[in-house]
């Protein structure tokens, strides 16, 4: 099967998206950026893969959204072998540090506490990804670190030994696994997963051996990567022929036509700046105007704000839904963030009504761009990460209605797949051309 690739390095998150031949979605793909561009490439590309496979099986299966529950939970069943498979090389790395060189007094006693930590690790492993399992992150640096500190500290405590030794040990390992994500094993992955389910959820009336068949044969489909479309805040250092190269402004505002062909106004709210485009009615850009280098009112301001108030970023959102008013805030200046939450944490205002005020403040910021660009017209499009907070969307629906009226306004839930998506219709393009 010819597939064509888009990938969407962006400061924070990499997305990739798979496209077959008549330009449907194959597979979506996201991980975290972080400092290393080209394993978030490498991870992007892996997760849209096994996102394909699991499609492929859906189809092969003849699921329909009836099979969305036992679906979830395969997938739920997957991310924990992956999970186990990365903390095992995660372990493995961090007891090739310990030698006697370095742990003259104590090397057998390290070790046998880096072991003690990483069994409550694989123990707690399964709770994680249990149906209904509340996770802050999906990424295994997250999932990994948050849990290893925690039991890390209790069990050095026990043992007698400091925690600072095995927080070292983990520093230093950690992005050495996150280089070398899992990709060998998906098929054995796969069919472990399905076996789970089958095994323990028979509620779902599956027949399993037509699932195996089915599982079978999504993973015997050869995909041809035939062309592949590079854009976001890192494209330059991806590996791939100026050719192979598009903006955001394009990438952002071809997937918009794509996903809503009525789209004139696109509004890209990204982790490091805020992108207005007008688009005509083929999807092509006419005019657009973008935030300045300073990351104010972007998804790096929300992850400073979150950072400060030591929450989750998906949790600001739901939190601000709670205000009972808006805080009126003088600055979405990352800078300055902190100091202005403390600042109104002091004067007595509550939490929820300070990131009310925060989240209107940063479309506040990002109409002004818009208006810029030539304003908004019918029919208008909201893109980016921040297009899932739904305090920033609650924000922006009432900012819009106040300054142009009732405007049809297009929010998808995959829209932070939208530059990717763009990305891939222009390499199917190429293809065609």
């Amino acid at each position: 099967m010819k597939c064509f690739v888009g990938i969407d390095l962006g400061s924070t998150t990499t997305k990739a998206v798979l496209l077959d031949e008549e330009r449907r979605i194959l597979g979506e793909g996201i991980t975290n950026s972080q400092s290393n561009y080209a394993t978030a490439t490498k991870v992007a590309k892996l997760e849209a893969l096994i996102s394909t496979r699991l499609n492929l099986f859906r189809r092969a299966l003849g699921l329909g959204d009836e099979g969305d529950a036992f679906l979830d939970e395969m997938v739920l069943k997957f991310r924990h072998e992956q999970f186990l498979e990365q903390l095992e090389d995660l372990h493995q790395t961090c007891a090739k540090l310990i030698t006697a060189e370095r742990f003259p007094a104590n090397a057998a006693a390290v070790r046998e506490t880096l072991d003690a930590i990483f069994g409550r690790l694989r123990e707690e492993s399964a709770a994680i990804f249990a149906p209904g399992a509340a996770r802050r992150s999906d990424f295994f640096r997250d999932i990994a670190g948050s849990r290893f500190m925690r039991i890390g500290e209790e069990v050095a405590a026990e043992a007698g030994l400091s925690y600072d030794i095995f927080l070292n040990l983990y520093d230093k390992s950690i992005i050495e696994v996150e280089n070398r994500p899992p990709g060998d094993n998906l098929s054995t992955n796969f069919q472990r997963a399905l076996d789970g389910v089958i095994a323990n959820a028979p509620q779902f009336n599956i027949d399993a051996d037509a699932a195996k068949e089915s599982l079978a044969s999504a993973l015997g489909i050869e995909l041809e990567e035939v062309y592949t479309v590079g854009t976001g805040y890192g494209r330059v250092t991806l590996p791939f022929d100026k050719d192979h190269i598009r903006s955001e402004i394009l990438c952002h505002g071809l997937g918009a036509h794509v996903m809503y062909p009525e789209t004139r106004t696109v509004l890209d709210i990204g982790g490091q700046d805020t992108k207005a485009i007008q688009v005509d009615e083929a999807g092509i850009v006419e005019n657009f105007q973008m935030n300045d280098r300073c990351a104010a009112g972007c998804g790096r301001y929300l992850g400073y704000i979150a950072d400060e108030m030591n929450m989750g970023l998906h949790e600001l959102g739901p939190l601000a839904m709670k205000a009972t008013k808006n805080v009126r805030i003088n600055s979405t200046c990352t800078v300055f963030a902190g100091a202005e939450l403390r600042d109104r944490l002091a004067l007595g205002e509550q939490r929820e009504d300070i990131l009310a005020g925060l989240h209107r403040a940063i479309i506040l910021r990002a109409m002004s761009i818009i208006s810029r660009s030539g304003g908004i017209k019918d029919q208008f499009t909201f893109t980016g990460g921040v297009a899932n907070n739904e305090a920033a969307v609650e924000a922006l629906k009432k900012v819009i209605e106040e300054n142009y009226g009732k405007v049809t306004i297009n929010i998808n839930p995959a829209s932070i797949y939208t530059g990717a998506l763009g990305a891939a219709t222009f390499a199917h393009r190429a293809l065609a051309n």
